[in-house]
């Protein structure tokens, strides 16, 4: 089974999307399988993180603007404006797709995991993520 979740963001930043991915599994995936997810955009990115300290999420978005700073000299695509280029730089230094087991129609996840919509632009956004579910 195939669908999307369609995202709205405010801004740059992590925004966890569990609720919304078991709120499918929910729907379609009562046993064990496999949930795999893929943002349909270059700018953004996927990842599974700490869902218990908001610390350790900003300090993963201020070690990543520091290694991809804005306004870079060797930055040729800046149209979009100064955080176009960092934004695709950090969406292929990330993921743009994961694979979480299902079991017993839940996410596979550890404690203190969630799954984040990473938005690396500063402006409000609309992101689309694939789902697929593969159960049994």
């Amino acid at each position: 089974m195939i669908r999307s979740i369609d995202i709205s963001n405010s801004s740059r930043g992590l925004q966890d999307i569990s609720a919304d991915v078991q709120s499918l599994l929910a729907q379609y995936c009562q046993g064990d399988g496999l949930c795999t997810l893929a943002i349909q955009h270059t700018s953004a990115s996927l990842l599974v993180q700490e869902n218990a300290d908001p610390s350790a999420r900003r300090d993963l978005e201020n070690w990543l603007d520091r290694l991809v700073p804005e306004n870079d000299s060797l930055y040729t695509h800046t149209m979009e404006g100064a955080d176009d280029m960092p934004a695709h730089i950090k969406s292929m230094l990330t993921q743009t797709t994961l694979s979480i087991p299902i079991v017993r129609g839940r996410l596979a996840l550890g404690t203190w995991q969630g799954i984040y919509l990473w938005e690396h632009r500063s402006q409000q956004q609309s992101r689309s993520i694939v789902v697929h579910l593969m159960n049994d």
